[in-house]
């Protein structure tokens, strides 16, 4: 298989329990990451997600799922004996989601320290692009989070490009200033910088969006978009003035959950085919405007099929 030309996604997916408000609740699947694979699959873009699964059911019927999504599974490890990670979602009446999780033994957690992994690491300079994000760094360790440091710079060093998404759950971390540290460790090593306000207010109080993407920028990353809310984001490219990118309007929100992930696969594909930041923001805008509509992570194939890159 190879990666040139390429997205490689690197993270992790979860079995997800949805609650139906009645008591029951349904069964599926999803990572911030992954959530970003497939979507991008729908836009035409050549993904492969990267990440250790299990033996089970529940794993098998995930990579069922995204082959059939058009997502590459051929760096995906499976491990005898062990499951997946699980979390919950409950929405309330605003669409705002709450999430509860069982994930401490996740095989995806062993990414970058277990030996037969190995091979998943050493393929990822074979790629054009790299995508992770905040929550695949809270993943793995001071341990792991080292090994993925020296990977993405053999992988840059071989001519990939490294798109991180800031994607901030602060129950990740032990602490805030571990977080702090590792996104500050991984600042160098990154081309494109997928960000929010709000998350960078976690790490560092409120800023204005300019302030965030002058310290990405200073940081070494070519190109920054910050999203302000539901609103706009700010989007800057290197030699390039920063310039407002305002959202669609949407009736009725749902659910906000894989909006920001949405947003990242609709950008990221566009910039792929070769657009410029601004329509890439705006086909963003669109796929998530589209999510936020429809219960969950993953929406209908046909609720996403007219968006294109074209």
């Amino acid at each position: 298989m190879s990666g040139k030309g390429r997205i490689a996604a690197i993270g992790e997916c979860m079995v997800e329990v949805r609650s139906n408000g009645d008591g029951t609740a349904r069964f599926g699947f999803g990572g911030d990451t992954l959530n970003c694979a497939l979507y991008l699959a729908r836009l035409g873009v050549p993904v492969d997600y990267v990440t250790l699964l299990g033996d089970d059911p529940y794993s098998g019927r995930m990579l069922e799922a995204w082959r059939a999504e058009g997502v590459g599974t051929g760096r995906v490890l499976r491990l005898a004996g062990r499951l997946p990670g699980l979390y919950a979602i409950e929405t309330d009446e605003r669409g705002e989601r709450s999430f509860f999780y069982w994930r401490d033994r996740a095989p995806a957690r062993e990414l970058f320290t277990h030996p037969d992994a190995r091979p998943l690491v050493e393929s990822l300079g074979g790629y054009d692009l790299l995508m992770l994000s905040g929550i695949t760094l809270s993943l793995y360790g001071e341990d792991g989070r080292a090994r993925l440091y020296d990977a993405l710079d053999a992988a840059r060093a071989a001519g990939a490009r490294v798109a991180f998404d800031t994607n901030l759950r602060l129950r990740g971390w032990p602490t805030v200033a571990m977080a702090r540290s590792a996104y500050a460790a991984l600042a160098g090593r990154v081309d494109i910088v997928l960000s929010g306000v709000e998350d960078e207010a976690l790490l560092h109080g409120e800023e204005d969006a300019a302030v965030i993407i002058g310290r990405w920028r200073d940081s070494g990353a070519c190109e920054v978009v910050v999203k302000r809310g539901g609103e706009d984001c700010l989007v800057w490219r290197h030699g390039g003035e920063a310039a407002a990118v305002p959202a669609e309007r949407v009736e009725r929100v749902v659910d906000t959950t894989a909006a920001g992930d949405s947003f990242c696969a609709g950008y990221l594909a566009a910039r792929q085919a070769g657009r410029d930041p601004v329509e890439a923001a705006r086909l963003g805008h669109r796929m998530a405007g589209i999510v936020i509509g429809h219960p969950g992570a993953i929406v209908p194939r046909e609720a996403t099929a007219h968006l294109s890159v074209g």
